[in-house]
């Protein structure tokens, strides 16, 4: 039985006949999925000004751009003709002919934008081309004047006023006038990103919100997203098959609480594409905390014909012909890059600025903090004698007096434990350094496994005695489905009956860790990875598990020469200033935060 909701009864008898909706009622239909607020208008208005090749866009926003919204450019401009065809939904210039719907090289192709507009807004276009005369329309709620000659500059300027008048429960769904334009100002943001070469301003309530002059790439990333993002990121440089990459990715030590940092540029259109985003995300997965974002701004060139940008009424999402190969030049060079950082600079987690105390709490370490000293861009360096870190420290103390290991170094000379968890040392320039030990040898223990892999495997100790271990026939069964991929961690398992597996070996490297925790955690790792993840993918964040297991806990007590190692392994091991979860493993105190925090300055 039908359940009809209140104040919508059912009438018996005929059923309702199927009617043309008018042309004012279809286009205020259109308008809703093209011109959701006002940020969607002056998205699509300012698109059109960079296809019609401006290099100035100036938008002003009054009311939050709900009472109106200018965007003025010195574009191509349009002539009388062109100017009233421009208000007729789907005429447009930048598709001749069909074929080209399926290779769009430009930012707009649908011709909805303005009649989107004009169907629920006053709206007043004034265009004139190089050497002739300045022509102007006038909509009002969809219904078009006619063409008449007016004053203006070559360029376009289009006015839309009463935002909304047309559809009030539209209206009525909006956020306040200071949202709006936020939102506004956003999408301007984003737009500038992919265009440096074009100037922007836009005036809110007659304050200068932005201000653009034109720039190459890596100015106009310093000015939308500051020059600490700049001095905190590595270049990114990748090909594959067709696609580059390239841009800013910023270091794990610098995250944020929404990806409101994050910039993806398709063929220089932004996008908040669901595969890219997730790219990113996975490509950090074990350098940042959960629910923190990595900044970024990343801009990736494809053939036309490869991207579907027809997908999504905003334009924002895409569909990649071959996604697979997209999503895998993203993660993987993203990671060689935070990994790797730039040529002559601190590529990593533990370069200038990391070793910061928390927002409010001790601000960014100044460049050379550390003289004389820069992270490791290779793999870890191999000691001709005594013994590595990771090597049987989760299980018993290293044997003193470990002459390899000097007491001092960039990070500083061991003070002493706090807690049993944490290593207070002294840099040489009187910076207070205090080191997470379980974070920090989580991660020397990560690097270790991850160099061993690359290798052709990590090297497993066989147990003198095999281990069963018990767990859900489903976790059992999922273990077992990877038993090759787990042979390449160290990890050799078999079957052992309905809901148990057989333990044979396990990675050298960790010691002698219990092995029922560390595969119930692994059968839990796999259950929740996609199952298009690439292998190598699936194989890291299994070694960040393995890590975790086999590292030192809090609450074990170090001797003098195991923090002094701890300290000089952290010094030549990549992305050591965060774990493998992206929690950070050490805390700088200088001279300026000690005085702050005691009240001297």
């Amino acid at each position: 039985m039908l359940d009809f909701p209140r104040g919508a009864p059912h009438t018996s008898g005929m059923a309702p006949r199927i009617r043309l909706l008018s042309e004012t009622t279809a286009n205020r239909i259109a308008a809703g999925e093209v011109v959701e607020r006002p940020a969607a208008a002056v998205k699509e208005l300012v698109e059109n000004a960079l296809d019609a090749g401006a290099t100035r866009i100036s938008v002003t926003l009054e009311d939050g751009g709900i009472g109106r919204i200018l965007v003025e450019d010195d574009g191509h401009g349009m002539d009388a003709a062109d100017l009233s065809l421009a208000m007729d939904r789907h005429a447009t210039s930048k598709l001749a002919e069909e074929a080209m719907l399926f290779r769009i090289a430009t930012l707009g192709f649908r011709g909805e934008a303005l009649p989107s507009i004009g169907a629920v807004s006053r709206l007043t276009l004034t265009s004139r081309t190089a050497g002739a005369a300045a022509h102007a329309i006038q909509v009002e709620g969809g219904r078009k004047g006619d063409v008449a000659p007016a004053a203006g500059a070559p360029g376009t300027r289009v006015e839309v006023r009463d935002l909304f008048f047309a559809t009030p429960a539209r209206r009525a769904f909006l956020r306040s006038p200071r949202h709006e334009a936020e939102q506004a100002v956003e999408a301007v943001r984003r737009l500038a990103m992919a265009w440096p070469e074009v100037a922007f301003r836009v005036e809110v309530e007659g304050r200068v919100a932005l201000s653009l002059p034109p720039a190459d790439r890596a100015a106009r990333i310093a000015g939308l997203l500051g020059p600490d993002f700049a001095a905190a990121a590595v270049p990114v440089e990748a090909s594959r098959d067709g696609a580059s990459l390239s841009g800013l990715a910023g270091l794990p030590t610098h995250h944020h609480a929404t990806s409101a940092a994050q910039h993806l540029v398709v063929n220089r259109r932004p996008v908040r594409d669901p595969l890219l985003r997730t790219a990113l995300r996975v490509a950090y997965r074990d350098l940042v905390p959960a629910k923190r974002f990595p900044a970024a701004a990343l801009f990736l060139e494809v053939p036309p014909e490869t991207v579907d940008v027809n997908v999504h009424p905003m334009k924002s999402e895409l569909r990649f012909r071959n996604a697979e190969a997209v999503r895998g030049l993203m993660i993987s060079a993203l990671r060689r890059a935070v990994a790797v950082g730039a040529p002559g600079a601190a590529p990593d987690d533990l370069g200038a600025g990391a070793f910061a105390a928390p927002p409010g709490f001790a601000e960014a370490a100044p460049p050379g903090i550390f003289p004389g000293w820069r992270p490791p861009s290779g793999p870890l360096p191999q000691r001709p004698r005594g013994p590595s870190l990771p090597l049987g420290f989760a299980a018993a103390p290293l044997p003193a007096p470990l002459p390899d290991f000097p007491q001092d170094g960039p990070l500083g000379r061991p003070l002493g434990q706090i807690l049993e968890t944490y290593v207070l040392a002294e840099a040489a320039d009187g910076s207070l350094v205090l080191v997470d030990q379980h974070a920090a040898h989580e991660r020397l223990t990560h690097e270790a496994l991850r160099a061993q892999l690359v290798e052709g495997g990590v090297r497993a100790q066989p147990l003198l005695l095999p281990a069963v271990v018990e767990m859900p026939a489903a976790d059992a069964a999922r273990l077992l489905d990877q038993v090759a991929a787990l042979a390449r961690l160290g990890l050799e398992i078999e079957g052992f009956g309905p809901g148990a597996v057989l333990v044979r070996a396990m990675p050298a490297l960790l010691g002698a860790p219990d092995p029922a925790p560390l595969l119930r955690d692994l059968a839990e790792e796999l259950a929740e990875m996609d199952e298009a993840l690439a292998l190598e993918a699936r194989l890291d964040a299994a070694v960040a598990r393995l890590a975790c297991h086999g590292s030192i806990r809090a609450g074990r007590r170090l001797g003098s020469a195991e923090m002094a190692a701890l300290l000089r392994q952290m010094e030549a091991t990549p992305r050591a200033a965060t774990c493998s979860h992206g929690r950070p493993t050490v805390l700088r105190f200088g001279k300026a935060e000690l005085e702050r925090l005691f009240g001297r300055r």
